[in-house]
């Protein structure tokens, strides 16, 4: 097996800068340190920010665990591996400003080695993007940011992992996406474990590159209670999709890890409304219509909702 030692430095690194970047980004507040053990082997650090100047919580995770029997959703598409010793380590972090002219986001950068005797590995990861009030030329720039920390692995990877973004992150029974997507990948061991990580520490560097642009400008953004209160109602959407499909809450769940650093991805305040619809023509609407749908973001040019109040 290789030796999984650097790959935890890294992400031990990348939660550090990270929690650097966003204690400068949000100048208000500094993250808390919780760090927590798993009785059945493993544990991690949680860092958390909350009511700060920008982010409303935020929250990077690292975990590394471990057991001698891997649970059931990790083992759905690997049936083979059923009943086998494993170790997962990871960092997975979301972000949930309290402007609503700035997206949330999710991250996750994870490791995986299992099997008794004769173990196989992989690697996961991706970021993703959810705005209220979006801007077409911020949706551009995160996914060009996406391109360019996958063109060196090949021209195929952006939009394949893009496709499976798009797909991973779709509420089925809301027939619409969670936000306007970026990257999602599993199960990747193609290219040999040196050049997999390679590739997964260009993606894991590339995330702040691409969001803290987006906060700088949109940070001051004038809102009041319309938008307040849509971000809210939007906010359930985030909430639906982790506890119905997100495989990250499960596996977290089912291999018994820490309750709180599980669920810290869930919104500090959210609403919901019976049967609420946007009213048509409004910017709430062209969410809907123009955004919370797969798109091709590269191919397409100008800037839909700049002039958004």
């Amino acid at each position: 097996m290789n030796d999984i030692s650097q790959v935890k430095d890294y992400l031990l690194s990348l939660q550090n800068r990270i929690v650097a970047d966003l204690e400068q980004l949000d100048s208000k507040k500094r993250f808390l340190r919780d760090a927590w053990d798993r009785p059945g082997g493993g544990g991690g650090e949680s860092r958390v920010l909350k009511k700060g100047g920008i982010f409303e919580q935020a929250g990077v995770n690292f975990s590394h665990v471990f057991g001698d029997k891997l649970p059931p959703s990790a083992t759905k598409t690997r049936p083979d591996l059923e009943g086998q010793g494993f170790q997962a380590m990871g960092v997975s972090l979301v972000l949930h400003p309290e402007n609503p002219y700035v997206p949330t986001t999710h991250a996750n950068f994870r490791f995986f080695t299992a099997g008794n005797e004769d173990p196989v590995w992989w690697f996961g990861g991706g970021f993703d993007l959810t705005p209220y009030y979006p801007f077409h030329d911020d949706v551009v720039e995160w996914h060009r940011a996406a391109k360019q920390a996958c063109d060196p692995f090949g021209a195929e990877r952006y939009p394949r992992y893009k496709q499976w973004c798009d797909e991973y992150f779709f509420l089925k029974h809301r027939d619409e996406t969670r936000g306007v997507g970026g990257l999602f990948f599993d199960d990747v061991n193609d290219m040999g474990f040196d050049r997999t990580f390679e590739f997964v520490q260009s993606v894991g560097d590339s995330f702040m590159q691409a969001y803290a642009p987006i906060v700088k400008r949109r940070r001051k953004h004038r809102f009041g209670e319309r938008q307040r209160e849509f971000q809210l109602y939007r906010r359930g959407r985030y909430v639906e999709f982790n506890l119905i499909y997100d495989r990250g809450t499960l596996f977290g769940l089912q291999s018994g890890g820490r309750t709180e650093s599980i669920l810290m991805s869930l919104p500090p305040r959210v609403r919901y409304e019976y049967d609420w619809h946007p009213e048509p023509g409004s910017p709430e609407e062209s969410l809907y219509t123009d955004y919370l749908r797969p798109r091709d973001w590269l191919d397409e040019t100008g800037d839909k909702q700049d002039d958004l109040d």
